[in-house]
């Protein structure tokens, strides 16, 4: 059994655990740590499950190093930890450039840029603009979604959570995304494309409290905090403020 690396990166781009760049499919070979424990165990039952654990070629050091430094960094980066998130985006791109595969590098790319997205960031994507010529055709729409550029025409070749998201931009679908950073990162096309409602803006706060992520908490709560006074709501304007003051005197930013 053997494993469509191309296929694995693809869906691995998209999805946090989803924004991981290499992740194991249903069909991948499992890690070492799962490999030894699966083969141990066949050992203990039948000769002919030991073989076949045995016989199943393993997965390249780059896959599965990137994929730790993808999820680590991502992670990093969400916590506020720049130190960290900016070495271990370092890491996945050294390994995946052994490769030599500028379309896997470019899914690297896109996965920091959705996440900043996520977090209302307005850097652009520049890296990932840099290898746009040789990145394949789902990952140039998507990365035109996530700059907030219409894709009426290339909806089909979004990450299938982000496409309701981009027919409706309506705050129902964005709610029934089951992937918290998947729907975060819909929520920050919705306000790059100003459709950010307020309804959009409460189910964002509320995902990124519910994981801990105080990078895209603190840029969701001080985008709501400056809404509220502009609107002269001081009372809810004070209380997002205190909110905020909590989640910036937690440590964790470096």
């Amino acid at each position: 059994m053997t494993t469509d690396v191309s296929a694995v990166l693809r869906s691995a781009a998209y999805r946090p655990a989803g924004h991981a760049v290499v992740q194991q499919s249903a069909h991948a070979v499992p890690g070492p740590g799962r490999l030894g424990a699966a083969c141990a165990a066949a050992a203990l039952i039948v000769t002919v499950a030991l073989t076949g654990c045995s016989s199943t070629p393993p997965t390249p050091d780059w896959q599965m190093n990137a994929h730790g430094a993808v999820q680590k960094a991502t992670q990093a980066y969400l916590a506020g930890q720049t130190r960290v998130e900016l070495l271990e985006w370092n890491h996945a791109r050294a390994e995946v450039g052994r490769t030599g595969r500028v379309d896997l590098l470019a899914r690297v790319e896109l996965t920091r840029c959705a996440a900043q997205v996520a977090s209302l960031d307005p850097a652009p994507c520049d890296r990932f603009e840099a290898l746009r010529p040789d990145a394949p055709e789902a990952e140039r729409a998507y990365a035109d979604y996530l700059a907030g550029r219409p894709v009426a025409n290339a909806v089909a070749q979004l990450p299938e959570a982000q496409r309701a998201v981009a027919s409706t931009g309506s705050a129902a679908a964005l709610a029934a995304i089951q992937d918290p950073l998947s729907r975060l990162v819909a929520a920050g096309v919705l306000f790059k494309t100003g459709a950010a409602s307020p309804a959009v803006a409460s189910i964002a706060m509320e995902t990124a409290s519910g994981q801990g992520w105080r990078r895209p908490l603190m840029a969701w709560l001080a985008l709501e905090a400056r809404r509220a006074q502009a609107a002269g709501d001081a009372e809810a304007a004070a209380a997002l403020q205190r909110r905020l003051a909590v989640v910036e005197g937690s440590p964790g930013t470096r």
